[in-house]
């Protein structure tokens, strides 16, 4: 009976006047449960606010290499707020930024800024490079200048609203400039073979989302490959995390708290390539 209702929903919808008729009711769906998906949503972020304001009364970021950046407001955008205030936010990758701050760079570059955790906890760390932040969402580039003229970066922060291979490659570099990207598996149209050659002096750190496309990975290394080392970094299941993460602001509260505060929200396993120029003088320190 089901397959026949399918069937007869199928064959419904191909006939123009009631296929009209299923769009418009999805949409009116949609219409009528965005109130309740908005308030769900603050309520999130009052729940979310709580508990930072819990751990780190300044809104300061605990531990990590951002010690000490500080949030204007209790708010994130596109990621988890909670795991950046205590410090644990991409725990896997902190052996790499250790390593990028210690490398003079004359610009930063961050596509996909989101509220500028990298790139204001960045520019923190290597104080004489120029931060050209990208996000396309208002909300995102509003919160991150605001992180900005907080933590003392303001001066040197340049926000643009979109970026693709012709804005990297119009964009004028000193003599070594780290390019950090996050957009959502748009990697592979972004770093095209083109602009990894031109990129060749400088070093990329790339969040690769191959439920985009499984060869993803493969892909950009190959570009990169000619020009960089690259240094793969895995991703670690937020309830591992749970497991491993022994930081002591966590004991106070019960598992599933605890769980909350760590949790990245990420649908799996993923990973990062960290490619270091080979060029003579841009030696990864």
């Amino acid at each position: 009976m089901k397959e026949d209702l399918r069937a007869w929903l199928g064959a419904a919808g191909r006939y123009a006047p009631v296929g009209q008729l299923f769009g418009f009711m999805n949409v009116m769906a949609k219409v009528l449960a965005e109130p309740e998906v908005q308030a769900r949503r603050e309520r999130t972020e009052r729940d979310d606010e709580a508990l930072a304001r819990e751990l780190s009364p300044q809104l300061e970021v605990l531990h990590g290499p951002f010690s000490g950046l500080g949030y204007v407001r209790a708010r994130s955008a596109g990621s988890a707020l909670l795991p950046k205030i205590l410090g644990c936010y991409e725990r896997e990758l902190h052996t790499v930024i250790e390593r990028i701050v210690r490398n003079d760079y004359s610009d930063i570059v961050d596509i996909g800024c989101a509220e500028g955790y990298y790139a204001v906890g960045l520019g923190m760390r290597v104080p004489r490079a120029t931060v050209h932040a990208f996000d396309t969402s208002a909300r995102a580039r509003r919160l991150c200048a605001e992180l900005a003229e907080r933590n003392g970066v303001a001066s040197r922060l340049k926000l643009g609203e979109s970026c693709d291979e012709g804005a990297l490659l119009a964009l004028e570099l000193g003599p070594r400039a780290l390019l950090m990207s996050d957009c959502e598996g748009y990697e592979a149209r972004l770093f095209t073979p083109r602009l990894a050659a031109h990129l060749a002096r400088h070093d990329v750190l790339i969040e690769v989302h191959e439920q985009h496309d499984p060869e993803l990975s493969r892909v950009l290394q190959s570009r990169f490959a000619p020009t960089h080392d690259i240094t793969v970094v895995e991703s670690v299941d937020d309830r591992r995390k749970l497991r491993v993460y022994d930081f002591q602001e966590l004991a106070q509260y019960d598992a599933r708290t605890r769980l909350r505060i760590v949790s990245e929200g990420r649908a799996g396993a993923m990973e990062w390539l960290y490619c270091a120029s080979r060029q003579p003088g841009a030696a990864s320190a």
